[in-house]
């Protein structure tokens, strides 16, 4: 059990302010898949040897294999399809030919027997051709044949369209561990540690990094026959990779594949629109970026901050996109902010004043809190308390869980919440948890694997469409010498890269009012959201803190530790009512930020020429903000704090 001092302030906190010092990687693999469609440019194939794979990497490799289809009809001999005739090339009867091969030299350099496939009056022809000559034609990434008696343009225009063949005897034969894509087609795709069958590959495609096997799912049910015919549900990618896919036996006809957990459901298809329907959608999704986009850029201007826009007139299409897409996820509001309040700005200390302690809002000093549990318990159960999970990076080490868990930077999250959620008496019960929306605030990089998590934890028994998963709060860093009109430049990793820091508890609750969620949770009927830190050690989803709030008619609740004199930001329990959350987006200009000296290496432009600076003092600021920030707009008299003065655990 948990014993606790319950106190509602006339003057909680005091606030004494300082300035805080403070191309793609391919591996080679030796399942190369020939006849998937690639550039048509790869004219050699390069010897890769499995000794030279690291098995925990997924990084796809760069397949140089070519589509030679083979034609499926019963007639003798079958046949190859090497390219097909494009256009007409000079006046000699010339003509242009587009690869569909691996090997282009082979097939079109070298003098010999070939075949053409046309459609005649409605039927199809295959006859015999003699290749005189050819040479390639890198501009057009085609190649220049001559044929035969074919030697004026009108004679050579009949073959327009034309697919050229070779049989399939004259196939070159393929190292170990090297396949044809049209003999990868149709074999079993099976889990090598269950045994259990996945679909059967429909088609094999090359994304320009590398083959994806398009497989499709099997439909029926668990224990049938493994037949390929089974297989008629969703089509999926898998990356044809020695990670993901170990094992090709030809003989079986079967493949296994060790898929990293989550990537079957990934890539599964749901939107059953047309194809015009879904194109049209995409073109309005573009058309709205860019509006945001143009906002953004308008935003940034009046911080005259223009260096920003530099990367868009170097580097590639993705490059820019990345750039893009990081100027409209700024909160630009929050920004402008943060800079116009930086030279006052200095690094919070909350300190808890000594009439907080012995006095109390509510008129008593309350030594027991049954009464308040019940009370929080009520509002929890009947629907009326939302609970923000804040997660970052820095929190980690500081978890009050054990060693180990944190160590495992990988899933070190994932594993913190698991044991979060797994301990009944650091949250509401489970029971009540379906009634309960829960959001959870997190790095990117943790979001897909947290999504996952709570899959397959059937979301700890909360309600699936109660859940949400947002990308903390995060702010440029910003230099900290004043450059041309007194303004603090945002620093750039790259020329399409920002510097950023995320902004600290403080952004949790800027997200939820820049967010649609807060409206949601007013339709539910919310009525306290409590936000709390995943290191806090201590008792949280509190019923009791709820019910002093709830009891008082606070606007903010805070818990405390017994001899505590000050608030600790990194480790916090905070009940906030949804009337003071909707006066907050009235009052987000009054918000304190504190500006943290770090140094940070970053590119500029001189002279036309990107330069990078690495600095060997503080250079730059990181701006933050506490979720203590917000008792600057709320009266003192509305604020309670629960002293927390023993925990039995």
């Amino acid at each position: 059990m948990q014993s606790s001092s319950l106190l509602c302030s006339s003057n909680s906190v005091s606030q004494s302010l300082s300035l805080s010092p403070s191309p793609r990687l391919t591996v080679p693999f030796q399942n190369r898949c020939f006849g998937a469609a690639v550039t048509p440019s790869c004219a050699d194939r390069v010897p890769l040897r499995c000794s030279h794979i690291r098995q925990s990497t997924l990084t796809p490799v760069p397949s140089t294999a070519m589509q030679e289809i083979v034609e499926t009809n019963n007639a003798e001999p079958r046949f190859i399809e090497i390219g097909y005739i494009s256009s007409v090339h000079g006046l000699k009867g010339e003509l242009r030919v587009k690869p569909s091969t691996d090997f282009p030299e082979l097939r079109f350099a070298k003098p010999g027997r070939r075949w053409l496939k046309q459609q005649v009056l409605g039927r199809e022809t295959i006859q015999v051709v003699e290749l005189l000559e050819g040479r390639a034609h890198p501009g057009q990434k085609s190649w220049i044949v001559k044929f035969s008696k074919v030697n004026t343009v009108d004679e050579a225009q009949l073959l327009i369209g034309s697919n050229i063949l070779v049989t399939e005897d004259d196939k070159p034969e393929l190292e170990e561990g090297e396949f044809y894509s049209h003999d990868l087609v149709g074999m079993r795709v099976t889990l090598k540690e269950t045994g259990e069958l996945v679909g059967t590959v429909a088609n094999v495609f090359n994304s320009g990094a590398s083959d994806l096997l398009h497989v499709m799912l099997n439909s029926s049910t668990a224990g049938t026959s493994k037949s390929e015919a089974s297989a008629s549900g969703p089509l999926v990618w898998v990356p044809f990779v020695e990670a993901i896919v170990p094992n090709v036996d030809m003989t079986k006809r079967e493949i296994l594949i060790t898929p990293p957990k989550g990537l079957l459901e990934l890539n599964i298809r749901s939107d059953e629109r047309s194809k015009k329907e879904r194109r049209q959608l995409e073109w309005k999704e573009r058309k709205k970026f860019q509006q945001r986009l143009i906002a953004a850029k308008k935003k940034l201007c009046e911080m005259e901050q223009q260096h920003v826009f530099h990367g868009f007139r170097f580097g590639e299409k993705a490059q820019r996109s990345l750039l893009s897409d990081q100027i409209v996820r700024i909160n630009s509001k929050l920004l402008q902010q943060a800079l116009q309040n930086i030279e006052m700005s200095s690094k919070s200390t909350w300190r808890i004043s000594e009439e907080c302690l012995s006095n109390s809002g509510c008129g008593e000093k309350l030594n027991t809190s049954s009464k308040l549990q019940e009370k929080g318990h009520l509002l929890t159960s009947e629907g009326k308390v939302a609970l923000v999970l804040y997660v970052n990076d820095c929190q980690r080490k500081g978890s009050g869980f054990a060693p180990d868990l944190v160590d495992k930077a990988d899933d070190s999250s994932c594993l913190l919440v698991e044991a979060f959620f797994q301990d009944n008496r650091r949250l509401v019960r489970i029971e009540d948890r379906a009634s309960v929306p829960l959001i959870l605030v997190c790095p990117t990089h943790d979001i897909h694997s947290l999504h996952i998590t709570f899959a397959d934890h059937n979301y700890f028994s909360f309600d699936s469409n109660k859940v949400w998963f947002l990308e903390e709060e995060k702010l440029p860093v910003v230099s900290n010498s004043l450059e041309a009109q007194n303004k603090h430049k945002i620093l750039m990793k790259s020329p399409w890269e920002m510097l950023q820091t995320p902004v600290g508890s403080g952004g949790v609750i800027s997200l939820l009012l820049s967010d649609s969620i807060l409206g949601n949770l007013s339709e539910m009927g919310i009525e306290y959201i409590e936000v709390c830190s995943i290191n806090n050690p201590r008792y949280v989803g509190g019923h009791t803190l709820l019910g002093l709030v709830s009891s008082c008619e606070a606007n903010i609740g805070i818990q405390i530790c017994k001899d505590m004199d000050y608030l600790d930001e990194d480790n916090f329990d905070v009940v906030i009512s949804m009337n003071f959350m909707k006066h907050l987006i009235a009052k987000m200009n009054k918000l304190h930020f504190h500006a943290i000296p770090k140094p940070h290496s970053h590119v500029e432009k001189v002279d036309k020429e990107w330069v990078e600076v690495i600095p060997s003092s503080p250079n730059s600021y990181e701006l933050r903000c506490s979720i203590y920030s917000y008792l600057d707009v709320c009266p003192s008299d509305k604020v309670c704090l629960m002293e927390v003065t023993s925990c039995d655990v």
